[in-house]
């Protein structure tokens, strides 16, 4: 019997941690990083890729994993939207880890063996984001994501403004950390159980239902880059090396987009038709600010991170029409809505 696909698409995380860790063996070791290393996380991607491939068209699977603390051990499940998401991730990973071959550099700032460890963290806590299913996994999972970028980040440390502008997209990912955190808070209304599958069977009543989607909305907001929650993006994208901005860009702000779809259209079981004008209105003033300031950027990175806010507000502006639509009982236009979201998902990150 061959290994399911969850099962599998765990172990492939864990083999991106294992070539991390194996890289401190060697830390300065340019040519295992580039020739080895890199490489061997690339196929790695393509592996993922292709088992999330399968998956979409496969019924939801869900594990209890061995790890976490007693009574909170962490619970993972993969459904059709994580697999979307986890061929998202894949696919551009091995692009990106191809890319990152040729880029390292012996006199970088940072040493290979640092970088690769930091890099691959970065990969498979994006993964464990995509499958985590309750909140002390999610969490973990997520702030695991925000510290290995920022290290990424501030890879060229020794530039006070490399280093400043480390601290805010630190300080941006917190606080939109906390929001989340809270949204959990309000989703589990006291029980105690933070698995999702406990919180997709409580219906939060009237205000609970609008204070979680508006969690929600900051906290994803601040890693997705809407407005106004922008402000990290143009700066951390010209100082992280460019891999790392290709990342942040192609994956880890999905990754935001990820977490707002599952907690808006999943854990909360009605969704109210006013939070699409909401989301909607924060989409197209996101979309207009980005191509706005895009057009006058003289610095390449600079315009991806604005190109990057107006794309994200297309997409969350796709999110809230599905909201609109949904709430209406509209479903095959809540359903188109839905689909141009995901695919200006896979549009912007392959491009």
């Amino acid at each position: 019997m061959g290994l399911a696909p969850l099962d599998a698409i765990l172990g492939l995380a864990g083999a991106w941690l294992a070539i991390g860790v194996l890289a401190m063996l060697a830390p300065r070791n340019l040519t295992l990083a580039r020739r080895v290393l890199l490489p061997a996380g690339a196929a790695i991607g393509l592996a993922l890729a292709a088992l999330a491939l399968g998956a979409l068209f496969e019924p939801p699977a869900s594990r209890l994993l061995p790890l976490g603390l007693p009574d909170l051990p962490f619970h993972a499940r993969l459904d059709a939207l994580s697999a979307f998401f986890l061929l998202l991730l894949g696919a551009v990973s091995a692009g990106v880890s191809a890319f990152a071959c040729g880029y390292l550099r012996a006199e970088d700032e940072m040493p290979p063996g640092l970088y690769c460890l930091c890099y691959h963290a970065f990969l498979a806590a994006m993964a464990l984001v995509l499958v985590a299913d309750d909140a002390y996994f999610f969490m973990v999972a997520w702030e695991t994501m925000a510290l290995s970028s920022f290290f990424l980040v501030i890879a060229d440390h020794r530039r006070a403004e490399i280093r400043r502008a480390g601290y805010l997209y630190l300080l941006i990912a917190h606080l939109g950390a906390i929001s989340i955190l809270l949204c959990f808070g309000v989703l589990q209304a006291g029980s105690g159980d933070y698995r999702f599958e406990a919180m997709r069977a409580i219906e939060p009543e009237g205000a609970w239902a609008s204070a979680a989607f508006f969690l929600a909305l900051a906290g994803f907001g601040a890693k997705a880059g809407l407005v106004p929650l922008h402000v990290w993006l143009p700066e951390a994208h010209p100082a992280a090396p460019s891999p790392v901005s290709a990342l942040m860009s192609a994956v880890m702000l999905k990754t935001a987009v990820y977490g707002m779809l599952r907690v808006t259209l999943d854990l909360i079981a009605s969704p109210l038709w006013w939070w699409g004008l909401v989301a909607l209105a924060v989409g197209l003033v996101s979309a207009l600010f980005g191509v706005i300031f895009a057009a006058v950027q003289t610095d390449m990175k600079r315009l991806l991170a604005y190109s990057s806010i107006e794309n994200i507000g297309l997409v969350m502006a796709g999110f809230g029409l599905t909201l609109l639509f949904r709430g209406f009982g509209m479903g095959a236009l809540a359903a188109l809505a839905l689909t141009a979201a995901l695919y200006h998902c896979l549009n912007h990150a392959f491009f």
